[in-house]
């Protein structure tokens, strides 16, 4: 008779979330300069925000996630901002956020998304970028 290894035991653990820096290197995306900058824009908008990979793309949030890249289009980044996965009755988040530089195209009451087409356009909305995000913060 001789002895079998013991089998290892699934502990239900998933396995480590990629590094998003890594997730978003892997992309090869053609604007992976200008997401490297927005990623650095949402993070320093609060102290609370912290990022993740979540529906496939990186996504950030505080107490839950509010804004997610859509990176499938490969001549623009786009950050959509959202109040979870799922709309949620109540405030209209369409009314509360101020937008001056006009940044927001509104898909419903609570989602909203930023497009960014080059370098230069993440560099010129870069504040009212940021003061959306701070404001979107307040809400989630």
């Amino acid at each position: 008779m001789t002895d079998k290894p013991a089998k290892r035991r699934r502990s239900g653990a998933s396995a480590r979330p990629p590094d998003v820096g890594t997730f978003v290197a892997d992309l090869k995306h053609p604007l992976e300069r200008e997401i490297f900058l927005l990623r650095s824009i949402i993070l320093g908008a609060d102290p609370r925000i912290t990022e993740s990979i979540k529906w496939n793309a990186p996504s950030f949030s505080t107490t839950e996630h509010f804004a997610t890249f859509h990176l499938r289009e490969k001549d623009a980044v786009q950050v959509v901002l959202h109040r979870g996965a799922k709309p949620r009755p109540g405030l209209l988040m369409r009314n509360t956020i101020a937008d001056p530089a006009g940044l927001l195209d509104w898909r419903s009451a609570d989602r909203a998304v930023v497009t960014f087409h080059d370098l230069q356009e993440v560099e010129a909305w870069r504040k009212p970028f940021a003061d959306i995000i701070r404001e979107w913060v307040k809400f989630v």
